[in-house]
């Protein structure tokens, strides 16, 4: 593992992400931990739930595209973006 110079820092809401995984889009799931962005590598619409409850949609998020958005859940339904990672 790499050495990291900023091992003993405390991290806050503006700190780069540390932590990553693949989404699998779910209308029963929660993400394992609750994202502080996604990362859209797949053209499409995204509809998430966000850590304080409320669904939304992203119409037509580009290929590329970060969502700086604390989420609970992406849902399968209305989602058809692809390629989509959780960082927290």
């Amino acid at each position: 593992m790499a050495a990291d110079p900023f091992e003993a820092s405390r991290p806050g809401l503006t700190s780069p992400a540390s932590r990553g995984a693949a989404v699998t889009p779910s209308d029963a799931a929660d993400l394992t931990t609750a994202a502080r962005a996604l990362y859209v590598g797949g053209a499409g619409d995204v509809t998430l739930d966000t850590t304080g409850g409320d669904t939304l949609t992203f119409a037509s998020v580009p290929a590329g595209m970060w969502l700086p958005v604390r989420t609970a859940r992406v849902r399968a339904t209305g989602t058809t973006a692809s390629d989509i990672v959780a960082v927290w």
